[in-house]
């Protein structure tokens, strides 16, 4: 299957029709991390994540299993799962 997000110079991209529900997506696009899901009503959702030390934490990690690490880290570090 084809990743849902692509980060082009011009922009993101984003195919819905390929995600998966309640399933985190994400890219690094201008130095920002953004990520996506898309919810039981299948509505897109969409964060952008500017810390830099986030940023290149994930810009320098080899694998998706450290880079989901790192995000819920973040997740549940700032409280955003309420």
């Amino acid at each position: 299957m084809d990743y849902p997000i692509i980060a082009e110079a011009e922009g993101i991209k984003i195919k819905p029709e390929l995600m998966d529900i309640e399933k985190l997506y994400y890219c690094i696009f201008q130095d920002k991390v953004m990520l996506f899901f898309k919810d039981q009503n299948e509505l897109l959702n969409c964060y952008e994540i500017e810390e830099k030390e986030i940023v290149e934490t994930i810009k320098t990690s080899s694998s998706t299993e450290d880079i989901e690490n790192i995000l819920q880290k973040f997740i549940d570090k700032e409280n955003l799962n309420h």
